[in-house]
């Protein structure tokens, strides 16, 4: 078995110092960061085979996980250093 999870702080290890300041300071990022978290670990529990579900499901949550993803990462990049 792989590694399921797709955490934000180990996806992008080199933004961590971003990623504390907009979690605890931009309530849209850290709304955006808790949802993205929530959906990774339902989808990991449908990848362990944890909770079944369809396939159309699955792929519509990884779907949104990523675009979350995509929404979180922008954010990073136009924070200043």
């Amino acid at each position: 078995m792989g590694d399921f999870h797709h955490d934000i702080a180990t996806e992008f290890p080199e933004l961590s110092d971003r990623i504390h300041v907009l979690k605890t300071g931009d309530a849209h990022f850290a709304r955006l960061f808790d949802e993205y978290h929530q959906i990774d670990k339902q989808v990991a529990r449908i990848e362990q085979e944890i909770e079944p579900t369809s396939d159309d499901h699955a792929d519509a949550l990884k779907r949104q996980r990523l675009q979350l993803k995509d929404q979180l990462f922008d954010m990073l990049r136009a924070t200043p250093a």
